[in-house]
């Protein structure tokens, strides 16, 4: 967030066109928008102006921005908003199995967009509908997910990376152990009412999550799946 409070958008977006209109939608939503067009500048960007979320085309000259995402949620938690093509499930799968937090199809509805980077932006920052939920610690099987700073720690308290999206689902899950949560109930509890298409994409954050916190991802027994009924939180949960 820049010093004076307006939180920090990087558009990564080769399409001149589109890149000036969402830069002045920004603008005017209270936004601060810098726009690049390739990989070499979205770095050079980031490098000198830090930035609170990045708006990424998957469609770029030289590096794609499948690749991008790759690279950037490797070392960093930052939210990030694919654009893809529409009807690119392909693209747009790969890409949350890849760490992307949300997506928006083109041609797109500016405020649509606008409305997922404030809510992508308030869930990374702890609040919810500009309040904050009663801060807590949710521990289960000597793991620790920390509400207040947002962080997941293991049980030999190393901090696990987890994006947005992943971090709020593992939340929801926590927050119910041994109840049987739909994908509908999920997605209201993350998303609200910007669900929009997200709900099947619920099954690869599920995956990605399953990935860091079982035994053994090919066998989870911390998140069950039920059939046509959704997801099962099974260990006990306390607070601390």
């Amino acid at each position: 967030m820049n010093v004076d409070g307006r939180p920090s958008v990087l558009l990564v977006e080769d399409d001149a066109e589109i890149s000036r209109m969402l830069v002045e939608v920004l603008a005017e939503n209270g936004f601060t928008a810098l726009s690049v067009a390739s990989a070499a500048e979205m770095e050079a960007s980031m490098a000198a102006t830090p930035v609170d979320l990045v708006v990424l085309d998957i469609m770029l000259p030289g590096e794609d921005g499948l690749s991008i995402c790759r690279r950037l949620r490797a070392a960093s938690t930052i939210p990030i908003i694919m654009l893809t093509a529409r009807g690119a499930d392909v693209d747009r799968i790969v890409g949350l199995e890849i760490g992307a937090d949300d997506y928006v199809t083109k041609p797109f509805n500016s405020r649509e967009l606008v409305a997922r980077i404030r809510a992508l932006l308030r869930r990374a920052q702890g609040g919810h509908d500009g309040s904050r939920p009663r801060l807590r610690r949710l521990v289960f099987y000597g793991w620790r997910l920390d509400l207040a700073t947002r962080q997941l720690r293991n049980p030999d308290d190393v901090q696990v990376a987890t994006t947005t999206v992943e971090f709020d689902l593992l939340a929801a899950l926590c927050q119910n152990p041994g109840r049987v949560m739909s994908r509908d109930q999920l997605v209201e509890m993350t998303h609200g009412r910007l669900a929009g298409p997200l709900e099947r994409s619920i099954d690869v954050h599920i995956s990605r999550i399953r990935q860091k916190i079982e035994p053994d991802p090919r066998e989870p027994t911390f998140i069950k799946t039920v059939r046509l009924g959704g997801y099962l939180f099974t260990p006990p949960v306390s607070e601390a």
